[in-house]
């Protein structure tokens, strides 16, 4: 599985989503909200084996956003 698919499984999970594409962001998926964003931080942090900083989070606003945060850690 790739980073992209464990991220879309991760977000998919979290939010309780039927369905996720690469377009899922807190502009379209209404339970992206600021406890959405918590639970999506423990998860990715638990996934993923990582420690987000912060301003890494206040920049995690959508799909492409965690891809390219994890990748800048690391992840694989």
């Amino acid at each position: 599985m790739t980073l992209e698919e464990r991220v879309l499984d991760v977000l998919k999970n979290t939010f309780e989503l039927d369905t996720v594409d690469n377009t899922c962001s807190q502009k379209t998926c209404e339970k992206w909200d600021s406890m959405g964003q918590l639970n999506l931080v423990v998860e990715l942090e638990t996934e993923f084996d990582v420690s987000l900083e912060p301003e890494e989070i206040g920049e995690m606003v959508a799909f492409d956003d965690v891809v390219r945060i994890l990748k800048g850690k690391g992840v694989e």
